[in-house]
């Protein structure tokens, strides 16, 4: 191909050629337009390549005899996929799917193979390639974008991480653990589908401080599930599903003295049991909500365990007490102020300072069993009331107001 001048009649470079209509036999090496090309093989800016084989190939020209940014728009208007290559069909540049557009461009030119960049111009000449516009929790289904929640079985432990975006996770495992990648690195509007098909609890565990639902933890029992959504700074939970046939979950926290405020995953464990040596009086501060707890103070000393919302009336266990509990969202009531139906009742013996029976207000005074077949009263943590088989022992002065009859005195 040549071109002349219109003043000179010369022989020139061409500085384009826009347009051509190619149908592929075999594969075919492209020329650029320059001066003294013998072939009609020119690389246009926009060429309309069809084929009926996919053996037969399209080579671009060298790309040293160019320069970069050199370009090339390809449609496909055959039947079957347009493989384009490099010069002399060394590596491949591009596949073009049947009806589809690409657009092809020389970034370095360093060699005759080049290096060239891509873009996707998609289906026809204004659809979009919904394949390549595809990310996490995206599906393209012919020349759109769907939602996709893809769906993974797992049964051993796992740590969740940015390419799970939108997938959903069934555990079918025992117990186990999903750990949550930084919230920080997942970044907020991050989210993912969880469930618990499995036959033991499911902890989803956070990293490097982060918390969900403003715990370090939290437990999925069989049959729950819920979305777990990242805002860039923590993790939530949206729909928590619950089961309704589960087992109860029990808190077991050692505590010494003080007050100790529970995070919303301790306060859902509805048996609550408290151990350790007490050094002081304990407090423990339940969420304002309507609740049943049974409390267990397995702790030692002469010390107590409040139960408490902050405010409102409140719970007090001696050591080795048991109660169950009922909040109102403000006052802790005991249920077991009345027992219906029971003909006895039975008491741990209690101690000195620790009455096994005793009142909220003041918690050393109350009955006790110091010892084998004795019953003691103490007041004030003072035993003032001992009886025994072989007879009553008064601790400290006494004041008959209506006389004593009969007996010795001793």
């Amino acid at each position: 191909m040549s071109y002349n001048s219109p003043f000179t009649g010369n022989v020139i470079q061409p500085t384009d050629v826009s347009y051509s209509r190619i149908v592929l036999t075999t594969d075919l090496q492209l020329t650029w337009p320059i001066n003294g090309s013998l072939t009609d093989d020119s690389a246009a800016r926009i060429m309309e390549v069809s084929t009926a084989s996919t053996a037969n190939e399209l080579w671009m020209p060298p790309a040293n005899q160019a320069s970069v940014g050199q370009d090339a728009l390809i449609r496909n208007v055959g039947g079957v996929t347009l493989t384009v290559k490099d010069y002399a069909g060394l590596n491949t540049i591009v596949t073009v799917a049947a009806g589809q557009a690409q657009y092809i461009y020389i970034t370095a030119n360093a060699t005759t193979a080049g290096t060239w960049g891509i873009i996707a111009f998609g289906i026809g000449s204004s659809g979009a390639d919904a394949a390549t516009l595809a990310g996490y929790g995206l599906l393209a289904i012919g020349q759109t974008l769907n939602q996709s929640q893809p769906v993974t079985t797992f049964s051993s432990n796992y740590t969740a991480v940015a390419a799970d975006r939108s997938n959903t996770y069934v555990w079918t495992g025992g117990a186990g653990t999903i750990t949550m990648t930084l919230a920080s690195t997942l970044a907020d509007n991050w989210f993912m589908f969880l469930r618990n098909s499995g036959t033991g609890a499911l902890t989803v565990a956070c990293s490097g401080g982060n918390t969900i639902n403003g715990s370090a933890t939290i437990v999925l029992q069989p049959g729950d599930s819920c979305i777990i959504v990242c805002s860039g700074t923590t993790f939530y939970t949206v729909g928590l599903g619950k089961s309704t046939q589960f087992a109860f979950t029990q808190l077991s926290k050692a505590v010494t003295t003080g007050t100790y405020t529970l995070t919303a995953n301790e306060a859902s464990n509805v048996i609550q049991k408290y151990t350790g040596a007490l050094s002081g009086n304990v407090t423990i501060i339940v969420p304002s909500t309507v609740q049943v707890y049974y409390i267990i103070n397995a702790t030692t000393g002469a010390y107590t365990v409040t139960i408490s919302t902050g405010s409102g009336a409140t719970a007090v266990l001696t050591a080795g007490s048991q109660a169950t509990l009922v909040c109102d969202s403000v006052n802790l009531f005991n249920a077991n102020t009345i027992l219906a139906g029971s003909s006895t009742i039975s008491l741990n013996s209690g101690s000195v300072g620790s009455p096994s029976l005793n009142f909220s207000a003041e918690t050393t005074t109350g009955v006790y069993r110091a010892a084998s077949g004795e019953f003691d009263i103490a007041i004030l943590g003072v035993n003032l009331f001992a009886l025994t088989a072989s007879g009553l022992n008064i601790n400290g002065t006494g004041n008959f107001t209506g006389g004593i009859s009969g007996g010795t005195f001793v």
